[in-house]
């Protein structure tokens, strides 16, 4: 790692000076980080942890890949925002890959995952309007209970996380709730209206929830039949994190849009996207959807570094390689101290025995061991390691958890 930055307050202060200055939307476990490279992090006192969240899977490809940082500085000595007022020569490039590694036709470049997800749905409407003759302000989306897209207005509306929701109305019409890996719920609540069904193909906030095989080919052929769009939200599962560049491609699934975010700007710069078919990203024309900042160059300089990695499916290769070493580990943790876990690549749900305490109690304990993990709910725990996670570095931090749950 690089030398200790020169700090005259340690982590118990620096967390005390956070309480009356910053808003008190998050509830971050004690460690505040001050370095890091790889799949490790140092704190200000200089105690290193293994990271097995990766940011929710914005750092996909570890902390400060060389790949990704040395494109960021080219960058940064030529040129960071034009605003989209001019074009510049980075973005064309950008769409480009991100389109051919995605196999779509169009991209649209936003900044955090809640603007892709934002942008999903009005293209969504917009197509419904123009292309399927929805009659205006008619448009319905489909959702999943237990969802996440993001904690903007419009996106809380259609939550069913009181946390999220509570305090926050009035919520925006047009959307539809059904059970997750329920199509006959689904169809059910397909219509006329129907612009979009929108659905993560795995649940990330939820626990990690896997959809039964054949459920994803189900909406595909669901939505095709009743004609409306497929928009799968790969903020979280998508760019490698289940071994595939798209968590849909387990079943071989296209959608008509895809939402992407998170790893696409390399822990380095907020970068997201939504991708897909021309004859939907094509609706939207001058002055009715922008972002000052999307598609910046910088943005797109790592962006495309972020891709150019993808593209050689190495990581892809890993994730599903280290995913069973995951799932082997979990495994044996079953029935001591583990009730049950989802995985899928690099990706898992442990789902911890409630009496040996909550998933932030867990967390916490793990964090004093030099283990990051993040708790979702109950007794559920998230394990998202960067990508570039050794065997080695998974089968320590597996061995912790099993400490842990059985000292």
């Amino acid at each position: 790692m690089t030398a200790p930055a020169r700090t005259d307050r340690g982590s118990e202060e620096l967390i005390r000076a956070e309480e009356p200055v910053l808003a008190h939307n998050y509830h971050p476990l004690p460690v505040v980080v001050a370095r890091a490279e790889g799949a490790w992090v140092e704190d200000v006192e200089g105690r290193r942890y293994l990271d097995m969240l990766a940011g929710y899977s914005a750092l996909n490809f570890g902390h400060r890949h060389p790949a990704l940082i040395e494109a960021a500085h080219r960058q940064l000595d030529r040129l960071t925002l034009t605003s989209r007022a001019f074009h510049n020569d980075r973005l064309a490039g950008f769409a480009e890959r991100l389109a051919a590694l995605t196999g779509t036709d169009m991209v649209l470049p936003m900044n955090t995952g809640a603007e892709a997800v934002e942008s999903g749905i009005k293209v969504a409407r917009k197509w419904a309007y123009d292309v399927k003759g929805v009659p205006a302000d008619r448009a319905t989306i489909v959702v999943a209970a237990d969802n996440f897209h993001g904690r903007t207005t419009t996106i809380v509306s259609f939550s069913t996380d009181e946390t999220a929701r509570g305090g926050f109305g009035p919520f925006t019409p047009g959307f539809r709730i059904v059970p997750y890996n329920d199509l006959a719920a689904l169809e059910a609540a397909v219509d006329e209206t129907t612009a979009a069904v929108l659905i993560e193909p795995i649940q990330g906030e939820a626990g990690v929830l896997i959809p039964d095989d054949g459920y994803l080919a189900g909406v595909r052929e669901l939505t095709r039949r009743k004609g409306c769009l497929f928009v799968a939200d790969e903020i979280q599962s998508g760019l490698g994190r289940t071994g595939h560049t798209l968590a849909v491609e387990h079943e071989s699934v296209v959608p008509d849009v895809v939402l992407l975010g998170k790893a696409l700007g390399g822990g380095i710069v907020p970068v997201s996207a939504v991708v897909g078919s021309r004859e939907v990203l094509g609706v939207l024309h001058p002055g009715e959807h922008g972002s000052t900042f999307g598609g910046n160059p910088l943005a797109a300089a790592v962006g495309t570094a972020v891709v150019e990695l993808l593209e050689t499916g190495e990581f892809q290769r890993r994730a599903a390689e280290l995913g069973a070493v995951l799932r082997e580990g979990l495994a044996g943790l079953v029935g001591r101290g583990v009730v049950d876990f989802r995985a899928r690549g690099l990706w898992a749900g442990v789902d911890v025995d409630p009496a040996l305490g909550s998933g932030r109690e867990i967390s916490e304990r793990l964090m004093r061991e030099g283990i990051l993990v993040k708790d979702t709910h109950g007794s559920t725990i998230r394990l998202a390691p960067p990508l570039t996670v050794t065997a080695e570095e998974l089968a320590g931090a597996l061995g912790t958890l099993e400490k842990v749950l059985t000292s």
